[in-house]
């Protein structure tokens, strides 16, 4: 499925948890509407890696917020090669590193830092005429007025198999962090994992990324033709 006709402005939310697809798929759909591509998860996971280097406690939220909202993020939106970097540090490979997967959700979780990245978030959508933007809130809270909302998801094992195969994990381990993660992403107080009620829900387990891709590209022929 291609794209009938390329609108001028366009929003495209994209949420749902890990291992659900999201990054290929809103590249992918990035390229296909000539736009740009955010990932919100990676500006979390730039300054969890900030707040590591300070040695903040993970405890302590002021002392969290204190280093998150003091760092430079520098942020790629091209989606053929996606960058951050925090304080002029090229920070790609280690925010997927074991070490910053393992405190994203407590630094996530922290009232300020969120309510400092939601703030970036939107000025660059702002900023785009096109993007998709992907992430656990973008619907609900980053951007609620968006001309598509889709929440992604797939099997336990179905996410567990994907993230092991691209950190080359053992699965079994993989499958019990994803599940920590998700506990600790749905129930913290300030903007949870949620699916948005007018967001529509694809379950992506059986099905490969071209199928995605073109399911989500039909939904947005539909909304374009409208």
């Amino acid at each position: 499925m291609a794209l009938q006709e390329r609108p001028e402005t366009c929003v495209i939310a994209v949420d749902g948890p890990s291992g659900s697809g999201k990054s290929t798929v809103s590249r992918r759909l990035a390229v296909a509407v000539e736009g740009v591509y955010l990932d919100t998860g990676a500006m979390y996971r730039a300054l969890t890696w900030a707040v590591l280097q300070g040695g903040a406690d993970l405890a302590d939220p002021e002392a969290i917020a204190k280093i998150a909202l003091e760092t430079e993020l520098s942020i790629g939106t091209d989606p053929s090669a996606p960058h951050f970097a925090a304080n002029g540090t090229n920070v790609d490979a280690p925010i997927r590193g074991p070490e910053v997967t393992g405190a994203v959700s407590a630094v996530a979780a922290v009232p300020a830092v969120r309510k400092h990245l939601v703030a970036l978030q939107q000025a660059i959508i702002a900023a785009h005429p096109r993007i998709i933007v992907e992430g656990r809130d973008i619907a609900s809270v980053v951007a609620p007025d968006a001309d598509l909302k889709v929440y992604l998801t797939a099997s336990a094992a179905a996410r567990a198999a994907r993230r092991s195969a691209e950190d080359a994990t053992d699965v079994a381990a993989t499958e019990a962090d994803l599940a920590r993660r998700d506990k600790l992403d749905s129930s913290r107080a300030v903007d949870p994992l949620r699916q948005a009620s007018d967001a529509i829900e694809v379950d992506t387990t059986g099905m490969g990324i071209d199928e995605v891709v073109a399911h989500l590209l039909d939904l947005l022929n539909s909304k374009v033709s409208k």
